[in-house]
């Protein structure tokens, strides 16, 4: 593949290369680049990133960056560098064995001559003995070979826990660490959205069965989360007669006869559905962080779900422990104030410690 190429994308395929989108619409998974679990809603002239899942339309891209100038590449020479590369005590034994390792090999030379000619004259296995005995206890092999180790092990086994370390000057300065920014999609989060929230505003309780059908086509993760929510319920799910994804708004579905939508406030006010009902709810769920979804049958709004990414059970207990040693934590996320702001309240993490929309600053400064 050539920089210049055109190459089309279906849905549930992996973007080649780093490009940009020359046709079509879609959502992709970006969460292996920027831990967001939310799909991201792509339109012609965005970028699009090497290795990243498209959700749920086909596009034309442009490569603009392939082999080792795309971004993937750039986090695997990252990590090679790192263990490749030497901390400063690294660097301070190897100096400490480029003076002592000769000094040895001169104490065992002179032992092996003292031992053949005066102590046990002519017998070569004991003067053998007497210099290697020298060149194990004396030679600093383990002063040589136990950074470099402990460098490539520690840089190695951060990687297969999703923490990258640029050197081995970095591995070493740890343990000066005076503030902890943490990413809040995936790290401080279980990185997978939930149903939190399902409220009946119309019908009957019964109906929700509708709307899991109407999503059980979708590959969107906010419609896996309502999946997965009618399946812990044992809430039947049927296939739907026909199936429309609208891309960044959300599902059309014809099931068991109904008319079923399921979406946002975009999608139901281009469909003529009245959504005033569920107004002050949807703005009370958005105020604690989480993504409102509306569901309509049959032209009325039926229920409001609502869905987060709900904070781990771990977070809490290890952020108050590191500001327990005096380590001032930071939040950072691509997400909106409001989920930053509403997660941090759950984490006692002060406001001033919060860096919502993180990665649309940095792509400015850049």
């Amino acid at each position: 593949m050539q920089v210049g190429d055109y190459i089309i994308v279906k849905p549930g395929e992996k973007i080649p290369v780093d490009g940009e989108v020359t046709k079509g619409t879609t959502s992709i998974d970006e969460s292996m680049i920027t831990g967001e679990s939310i799909p991201v809603d792509k339109n012609e002239k965005d970028p699009v990133i090497g290795s990243t899942i498209n959700k749920n339309g086909t596009i034309t891209m442009t490569a603009k960056k392939v082999g080792k100038d795309t971004a993937l590449a750039g986090i695997i020479k990252i990590v090679e560098d790192a263990q490749g590369s030497k901390a400063p005590i690294q660097r301070m034994a190897d100096k400490i064995s480029g003076i002592f390792v000769p000094i040895v090999v001169v104490i065992a030379i002179v032992t092996f001559a003292v031992w053949f000619f005066t102590v046990d004259p002519g017998v070569w296995s004991s003067a053998l003995e007497a210099s290697i005995a020298v060149l194990v206890i004396a030679c600093p092999c383990a002063l040589g070979l136990a950074t470099p180790t402990s460098i490539m092990v520690g840089s190695g086994r951060g990687a297969e826990q999703g923490i990258l370390f640029k050197g081995g000057e970095y591995l070493e300065g740890t343990q000066a660490i005076e503030a902890v920014l943490l990413d809040k999609t995936g790290t401080i989060t279980e990185g997978k959205p939930r149903v939190t929230d399902v409220l009946t505003l119309s019908g009957k309780e019964e109906d929700f069965s509708l709307v899991a059908s109407a999503e059980k086509r979708s590959e969107h993760p906010l419609a896996e989360a309502v999946i997965a929510y009618a399946t812990e319920r044992e809430i039947t799910v049927i296939d739907p007669a026909s199936f429309e994804a609208v891309s960044g708004h959300g599902v059309f579905a014809k099931v068991d006869g109904y008319d079923v939508y399921v979406g946002t406030r975009k999608l139901m006010n281009e469909r003529g559905i009245n959504i005033s009902d569920a107004e002050d709810q949807m703005k009370n769920f958005e105020q604690e962080g989480k993504t409102a979804v509306l569901a309509a049958i049959d032209g009325e709004v039926r229920f409001l779900i609502a869905i987060a990414d709900t904070v781990k059970q771990t977070s809490k207990q290890a952020i108050k422990d590191l500001q327990g040693i005096g380590i001032e934590v930071y939040m950072m996320t691509g997400d909106n104030t409001l989920t930053a702001k509403a997660v941090a309240k759950e984490l006692d993490i002060p406001n001033n410690h919060v860096l919502p929309k993180f990665y649309q600053s940095i792509k400015q400064v850049k």
